[in-house]
């Protein structure tokens, strides 16, 4: 995509649309491909390097620059680096439907990915392929969102999936050391958290190998530091309780 702009006789080449409305009017920023997730995501941090020009238009693709006074109405300034800064974080990008639909597959895919490698099936504690879950998510006509995390849909998308197949979160397995006197009392309380206790010894302190879902790993930690006042301790064995080899659908 070229642009051509009369203004400054500047032409626009490889050009992300960055564009805000602000005060009933329409104000857009010049931007290179690519770049504006990097400023977004903090990965790039100079402006120039996503800014093709720092003017703010109410019309790239006709070189159509932003009045003063209505710079001035919208943003409260006219400090146009300022403002750049502004509709680039806070803006709409603007994308080709060609575009659109390879984000949203290339989404999909990352979704895919990050089920497939938090979960496993809960019979065989074997991890499925992304290509079956990818199946799966067709099979379900899940809708990628595109203003929403991937890790946000994954979760969302392991719901849905426990309605069609066998399939939870991978487990995490912990080792708990407490102070025996607290010990006792503090198991009672852990318990609703804990899937499976793998092993339990009461020596001079109490030590429990246990299976957790990962989504209460905080919960845990923070009661063992809270009950024990930082007496008691918490060591990750496996971040995922997995089987060796491939889940396949029979």
């Amino acid at each position: 995509m070229s642009i051509f702009t009369p203004t400054n006789q500047i032409r626009l080449t490889n050009v992300a649309v960055v564009r805000m409305k602000r005060a009933g009017k329409r104000f857009e920023i010049a931007c290179y491909k690519n770049k504006v997730v990097g400023w977004r995501s903090g990965v790039e941090k100079d402006l120039d390097e996503v800014l093709q020009t720092h003017s703010v238009f109410v019309n790239v693709s006709k070189g159509q620059v932003a009045k003063k006074e209505d710079l001035i109405s919208a943003f409260g300034t006219d400090d146009q680096t300022e403002i750049c800064k502004q509709i680039l974080t806070k803006g709409e990008v603007q994308v080709s439907d060609k575009e659109r639909h390879t984000q949203l597959e290339q989404m999909f895919r990352d979704i895919a990915t990050i089920v497939a490698d938090k979960c496993v099936n809960p019979e065989t504690k074997r991890p499925y392929t992304v290509i079956l879950i990818e199946r799966a998510m067709k099979d379900i006509h899940y809708s990628v969102k595109p203003n929403k995390s991937t890790k946000q849909q994954a979760l969302e998308v392991i719901k849905q999936l426990k309605e069609k197949m066998k399939i939870e979160r991978a487990h995490m397995r912990l080792r708990f050391i407490l102070p025996v006197n607290e010990g006792k009392k503090l198991k009672e309380k852990l318990k609703p958290l804990i899937k499976v206790i793998e092993s339990e010894d009461y020596s001079q302190q109490l030590e429990i190998v246990c299976l957790i879902d990962p989504g209460c790993f905080r919960e845990v930690d923070e009661l063992i530091k809270k009950e024990t006042k930082g007496k008691g301790s918490l060591e990750v064995l496996n971040l995922k309780d997995v089987e060796e080899g491939d889940e396949k659908f029979e």
